[in-house]
This record gives structure tokens, C-alpha cells and sequence, in this order.
């Protein structure tokens, strides 16, 4: 290529090409179709037999690994709720062998009420909700009559987590531990808060029709409520009001 009488090589006619459509404002190519421009050749993608694993590898590698599940075989769970507490600050299966944050469970076995919530305060450190959380609930136990002396509060997981993946835990058997839980601590009602809660404790209200309510047994002669979720209660008033109304017609068990 000339430019008046320069001769340009090949390389400074593609840097001028380039630089053109720099100007022209043109970045980047498009096409209808990705094409990966760092792919290695085919030739150098495919493994030959020599350097292929055995058969017996690749069908390990490829098989999915077993669902571990929460807590571990069930049979190996403490089976009163001093040893279950020391139990939930230190078993590494509860939290993929992450121990740090955890927050106790507090209170006694054979509790009038026993409050069960999805998970600790963002800030909980010692105490299980110290924030404004455990403020609404001590709320509510005033209204109700209820001390600490009466009553027993826990959580679904031991730390505080933003984003569960609800589904993954109820596969994994954190439904199965929450109601050993509950058996332990042997309250005579419980009140779940939060629709997670509830359903892994055993209220399927899809499954009971028209005669849905938030009431449900969970075993042993323990009735439990369903009670929205902490948040919505804080900041939506009709919630409340619907859950006062709900523990004021809680038939007796």
C-alpha cells in the first residue's frame, strides 16, 4: 500500500486500519455467533489415549457427590438439650465445617413457649437476638404474658445468614433437626416466624384446603403457630395485628 510516496509493510497497514476505526469509534466486532478467539486448536484440545485417565476415574470424577447431610446421621445426635447445645456451637456438619458466629440457643427444657426464628441477628454475638428483632419479641412475650423463665428461643441455622438456600437445607434434613430440637426442649407451644420456619417444622397449609390455618402439631402434643416473618412485622402493622388476633383464638392443645 502507498501512501503518497511512502510504502507502508504489512504491519503498519493493519496498525492504520486499526487506528481508523478507533476513531470511527468501533471497539469492538460483533457477530451472531461467539466465536473464542483463545480456544487452543483441535488438535491440541483433544487428549490422546495415552494421556486419558482410566475408565474407572472418569466415571468417578463424573458421578455426583452424596448430599452430606445437616448434623450428620440423626442417630448420632444428643438426645438432651444441654449436650444438643454445646452440640450446635461445635459440629461441623451444621455449616460446612464453618464454626465462627454461631449464637446459642437460650433458655430451659419444658418451657411454657418455645419461639423458634430462620436465624441470628446480623449483629448477635453472645446472645441469640439482641437487636431489633429480640426486641419485638420480647414484645410480644410481655403481651402474652410470658418471662424468661417460661420461655425458650432458637434458631434454624447457628449463624447469621443473608441468603439461605432454603430448598437445599429442607433436602439436606434441617427440618429433621429443627423438630429433634423442639423435641428436646419440650415446650408446650411454639411459634414459628417466618414462612421457612413453619414449613420445616411440618405446616403445609397447600395441603389442608379451605380449613388452612396457622396452627399445626408437631409431635408430642406441642401445637405450633405460623407467624410471619420478623421484618414483615416490623414494618408492616397489619401483620401484627393479624398475629395478635391469631394468638388470641390459638385454641387450647
Amino acid at each position: 500500500m502507498t501512501i503518497g510516496h511512502a510504502q507502508l509493510t504489512p504491519a503498519e497497514e493493519l496498525a492504520a486500519a486499526l487506528d481508523w476505526w478507533r476513531e470511527a469509534g468501533l471497539e469492538h466486532d460483533f457477530a451472531d455467533a461467539a466465536h473464542d478467539w483463545l480456544a487452543r486448536p483441535e488438535t491440541e484440545a483433544m487428549p490422546d489415549a495415552a494421556s486419558a485417565p482410566p475408565a474407572q476415574f472418569q466415571t468417578a470424577a463424573s458421578a455426583p457427590s452424596p448430599q452430606v447431610r445437616i448434623g450428620g446421621d440423626p442417630a448420632g445426635w444428643p438426645q438432651d438439650l444441654a449436650g444438643f447445645t454445646q452440640w450446635w456451637m461445635n459440629e461441623p456438619s451444621l455449616d460446612n465445617g464453618q464454626t465462627a458466629g454461631r449464637v446459642a440457643p437460650r433458655g430451659s427444657p419444658g418451657a411454657g413457649l418455645m419461639i423458634v426464628v430462620e436465624h441470628p441477628e446480623a449483629g448477635d454475638r453472645e446472645r441469640l437476638l439482641a437487636g431489633p428483632h429480640g426486641a419485638l419479641i420480647e414484645a410480644i412475650l410481655r403481651a402474652l404474658g410470658h418471662d424468661h423463665a417460661d420461655t425458650y428461643i432458637a434458631a434454624l441455622l447457628p449463624r447469621h445468614m443473608p441468603l439461605p438456600d432454603w430448598a437445599a437445607l429442607a433436602d439436606a434434613g434441617l427440618g429433621e433437626l429443627a423438630r429433634h430440637h423442639v423435641a428436646l426442649a419440650r415446650p408446650q407451644r411454639v411459634i414459628g416466624f417466618g414462612p421457612h420456619v413453619s414449613s420445616l417444622l411440618g405446616h403445609a397449609p397447600a395441603k389442608s384446603g379451605a380449613q388452612a390455618a396457622p396452627y399445626y402439631p408437631i409431635g408430642g402434643g406441642t401445637q405450633a403457630l405460623a407467624a410471619p416473618g420478623l421484618d414483615s412485622l416490623l414494618t408492616r402493622p397489619p401483620a401484627k395485628a393479624r398475629l395478635w388476633q391469631a394468638l388470641l383464638d390459638w385454641p387450647e392443645s
